[in-house]
């Protein structure tokens, strides 16, 4: 189809396309013209011991010494070995009959322990106060031997 049968629509579109195509051209010629002005210097940024992002390298005279070891990634894999052997008391927060899991709350630390119907001795509901050991599940800590407090 020759230009001449285009619609105005249709021309208008072209020339924005054209001009589109030229913009892009000059902003790449632009950006490569300021490169060349650009250190390393210029681009290299710091990061302080409290993680805000500075332009002026750290002082060295005050650097501590950190030994890798002693840097923990995940939970140490002893914290739940200790308490296994505790009885623990708390109160059932949340438990589902038919699914036969639930929460309960541990009184010393408020925190949510994960429990199963198969770890319980007799029947639990919510509210009740119970005593159980705290243990690894399949997927972390679990409450074990959970049995109906009798106070």
């Amino acid at each position: 189809m020759g230009r001449s049968q285009e619609t105005f629509n249709k021309k208008e579109v072209r020339k924005k396309k054209e001009k589109k195509r030229k913009d892009k051209v000059a902003r790449k010629l632009a950006r490569k013209s300021n490169d060349n002005n650009s250190s390393l210097d210029d681009m290299i940024a710091y990061v302080d011991e409290f993680g805000r992002i500075t332009s002026t390298p750290p002082e060295t005279t005050e650097k501590e010494e950190i030994n890798p070891e002693d840097i923990q990634v995940s939970v140490p894999k002893g914290s739940f070995n200790d308490a296994e052997d505790q009885v623990v008391k708390g109160i059932v927060s949340f438990f589902n009959e038919h699914k036969g899991y639930g929460f309960i709350r541990n009184l010393k630390n408020n925190q949510n322990i994960f429990v199963h119907i198969k770890n319980v001795e007799g029947k639990i509901k919510e509210g009740n106060r119970v005593t159980f050991e705290i243990g690894q599940g399949e997927k972390g800590p679990a409450a074990l031997n959970v049995k109906l407090d009798d106070n």
